[in-house]
């Protein structure tokens, strides 16, 4: 027995079939070649390093921003030249939304104070302390004890006692203040009180003075620390 063969005996045999991908026009032109144009892929280029850096700056003005301690105000918390990660993105959303921006008891913040050339430094600055009362409650600082008073604690309560930071508080608070902090006003101090300029010399400060709160200490890397 034979294999079946279909085609017709003495006809020539088809050609093979060109694939589809390769077939040429009617009139045999050849494909057009892609051209390269340099100076569109420049501006591809250029366009997506522009978007990155936009995105970095509006991340750096509203969202977080990295910061270094300066001087010994804030020990045994921080160090001088200890680098930082501050969170901004609820100071932000205060100033898109128009409502004040109030951070909690202990928390350590950022903010900007002018007429420090009174106490011999630059006259404007940028300090980071701790917040021990808020809008609305009376501070007291006698006898090396810093008191706060409120309508939950109408007979005071010492906050540097009661709160976990209190543990870094190595130094007695000094000068004597007595005080009702306004309804736009924060108080601060530094953790070292006996070197620290802050509300007990300058004052309260204003709650849009705040430019953030800390987040993150990243370096020395044998400190990291999330607060």
């Amino acid at each position: 027995m034979h294999p079946t063969n279909n085609a017709t005996p003495g006809a020539p045999a088809p050609e093979p079939e060109m694939p589809k991908d390769l077939e040429l026009p009617a009139d045999n032109t050849p494909p057009p070649k892609l051209i390269n144009n340099p100076i569109k892929e420049y501006l591809s280029a250029f366009g997506v390093l522009g978007t990155a850096i936009g995105v970095a700056l509006l991340l750096i003005l509203f969202v977080f921003q990295s910061y270094q301690v300066s001087g010994p105000s804030m020990e045994q918390t921080l160090h001088d030249q200890d680098r930082l990660i501050v969170w901004k993105l609820q100071r932000s959303w205060s100033r898109i939304t128009g409502h004040q921006y109030i951070p909690g008891r202990g928390d350590v913040v950022i903010f900007t104070e002018s007429g420090l050339s009174e106490y011999g430094q630059e006259d404007t600055k940028q300090l980071i302390k701790r917040v021990i009362a808020l809008p609305g409650e009376r501070v007291v600082v006698k006898d090396n004890i810093i008191t706060v008073y409120n309508k939950a604690n109408p007979n005071g309560f010492q906050p540097d006692k009661t709160l976990p930071y209190g543990v870094n508080i190595t130094e007695p608070a000094e000068q004597s203040v007595d005080r009702t902090i306004g309804k736009d006003e924060l108080f601060v101090c530094g953790d070292n009180r006996t070197n620290s300029l802050d509300s007990r010399f300058f004052g309260p400060i204003k709650t849009n003075q705040i430019i953030g709160k800390l987040a993150v200490r990243v370096l020395p890397l044998s400190d990291a620390e999330k607060f």
